[in-house]
């Protein structure tokens, strides 16, 4: 690939996936996206895609000697990630906005754009591997386990595979950084943005009150109820819980509860024990596979939620896209939360990403 385009957020990691790629050779072009209107919130600067991430990401660029461009997504971004979460959120899911934006608008929609300047592919500063061979193109684990961000990208158009690059996936963090510091790069030391990007305030409620209105039922209070159906308390809107969650629940309590479901329909929050939130099998829909599916009754490793470990499974069902399918956990796997993702990984330590999708649902079998 001769002309690369660079996602580059303004921290560390995307600058050094530039730099990297500039010594390699390519012909480097750094963009950053701009994916909603910052001028809504007090806080909108700070943010890893606000105007102070546009700000650093030029000054890496015109440190790097290459050509920076700030690409406006926010119909984009808006429609596939911001308006996506605020839905989840009213149905009692919990999404995952880094795996709707890697889905959609960071790859897909900026490099459709980066064609329009003549670049033949994209580059960001995820830590995964990528693996070209002349019949196909496979993402793998970064080899720092502690970073690794395969889970996030299960999402990806596989037709786009070929066209990937990721320059950080056999570095470690701190590499990264002693590599930033020895180029002089402004973002250095510049900490880790850890807040959703459109939320500046740091509470995801600010806005689904402002999307949904105060009177929406996912905002309404509504009864806590245990597995009988007995109620044990009052919440003040189902959309500030997730499953598996702790805190907010009240006390009174004989041995601590948590979110085991949550029932939009009744405004039902339901708890239990941890013993209650344990799931053998899980339901996953809108799949994307980067890889040939595997055959029903094949043996995976599935994750289920970021920093937590992949656990084997066997797929009950080939997981043909537009359908449902169901894995059996080969051990139980505690708050398994609905509208989050199920990334799909194959071989003895689950180096490989085949694919994923959403959780719908996950229990026990009878």
């Amino acid at each position: 690939m001769s002309r690369v385009l660079v996602a580059m957020s303004g921290g560390v990691d995307s600058s050094v996936a530039a730099a990297l790629l500039v010594e390699r050779g390519h012909d480097v072009v750094g963009v950053t996206m701009k994916t909603f209107c910052y001028a809504e919130t007090p806080s909108h600067g700070k943010t890893c895609c606000g105007l102070d991430g546009i700000a650093d990401a030029g000054r890496v660029a015109a440190t790097l000697g290459i050509p920076h461009f700030v690409f406006d997504v926010e119909e984009e971004f808006t429609r596939d990630v911001i308006d996506d979460f605020v839905s989840e959120y009213s149905q009692g899911r919990t999404p995952n906005p880094c795996v709707r934006c890697n889905s959609n608008t960071k790859f897909r929609d900026l490099m459709a754009r980066g064609r329009l300047l003549g670049c033949e592919g994209i580059a960001s500063g995820h830590y995964v591997r990528i693996a070209h061979a002349e019949d196909a193109s496979s993402l793998m684990r970064g080899r720092d386990r502690a970073k690794d961000q395969a889970y996030f990208l299960w999402g990806l158009p596989a037709d786009l595979l070929p066209s990937l690059l990721f320059p950080l996936g056999g570095l470690t963090k701190s590499e990264v950084r002693a590599r930033a510091r020895a180029l002089g790069l402004s973002t250095a030391d510049k900490p880790e943005s850890q807040e959703i990007c459109f939320v500046p305030t740091g509470d995801y409620r600010d806005l689904l009150y402002r999307r949904l209105g105060p009177r929406h039922p996912a905002l309404e209070p509504g009864p806590l109820v245990d597995r009988s159906g007995t109620v044990v308390g009052e919440h003040q809107g189902y959309a500030g819980f997730t499953v598996g969650q702790r805190r907010g629940l009240g006390g009174g309590f004989s041995e601590p509860m948590f979110v085991l479901e949550i029932r939009p329909a009744s405004r039902e929050v339901v708890v239990g024990t941890r013993e209650d939130s344990f799931s053998d099998f899980v339901e996953v829909r809108e799949l994307n596979w980067l890889a040939e599916p595997p055959p029903a009754g094949a043996s995976v490793r599935v994750q289920l939620r970021h920093r937590a470990r992949d656990v084997p499974a066997r797929m009950g069902t080939r997981g043909t896209p537009g359908e449902t399918m169901r894995l059996e956990l080969a051990e139980g796997v505690a708050a398994v939360t609905p509208g989050q993702s199920a990334a799909l990984f194959d071989g003895e330590h689950g180096e490989r990403l085949l694919g994923g999708g959403r959780i719908v649902r996950a229990g026990r079998a009878d």
